[in-house]
């Protein structure tokens, strides 16, 4: 009787190390494959493109408090003739001089075909934000100059659609420069009561 347990037990433990070795040979399948249809295709980042940015309000009171409320358009452009990009999470908010000047605003969730355009016009606004003492004494010198050097950024993460194959998520990173002149509003399109629309065309960095 002790034999046949033996026996038995010994046929269990083969079955199970006969299963494990196809789960990881699967595995490894599968990642090869992921892989080589990567390396073949090459997958180029988007593209994002600043297009405008309408400005509701930009006022600097002391403190070192920020009050702005502006609306931003930019671009998007998947490059890709056979890959599909899924945001999943896009976020987008202003800084000065590194320095975080708004909210964060949440773009939807959404998906970009082969070779398509997404166009994206969000409001970013921030109430009374304080900032540094330098910052505030740099930007009031800017606003006498009358250009005013922001960067607007968009953080998130994304996926990657290759045939039915979808990548684990990303982190992308867009960083786009605006220089706006606020100290001439013919420079831009009045809207609105006070609001004035500036035309940028400023090409961003992408980092994923």
């Amino acid at each position: 009787m002790s034999k046949d347990c033996g026996n038995h037990g010994e046929g269990k433990e083969a079955a199970v190390r006969r299963i494990l070795t196809a789960v990881i040979a699967f595995i490894i399948i599968v990642l090869i494959t992921i892989f080589l249809v990567w390396a073949i295709l090459r997958p180029t980042k988007p593209r994002f493109v600043l297009q405008d940015a309408t400005v509701f309000a930009f006022n600097l009171s002391q403190p070192h408090l920020l009050t702005t409320n502006f609306q931003i358009t930019f671009a998007s452009r998947n490059p890709n003739s056979k890959i599909g990009i899924y945001y999943d999470r896009l976020h987008v908010y202003a800084t000065y001089r590194n320095q975080q000047i708004t909210l964060r605003t949440a773009i939807p969730p959404t998906y970009q075909g082969h070779k398509e355009d997404n166009i994206w016009s969000p409001f970013v606004y921030g109430t009374a934000v304080p900032i540094a003492p330098y910052n505030s004494v740099a930007l009031g010198e800017e606003q006498g100059r009358g250009f005013v050097g922001l960067m607007i950024r968009a953080d998130g993460r994304v996926r990657w659609k290759v045939g039915t194959l979808i990548t684990g998520k990303y982190h992308i990173h867009v960083r786009c420069p605006a220089y706006i002149n606020l100290g001439n509003k013919a420079a831009g399109v009045i809207v609105g009561d006070n609001a004035v629309k500036y035309t940028l065309v400023t090409k961003c960095t992408v980092n994923v």
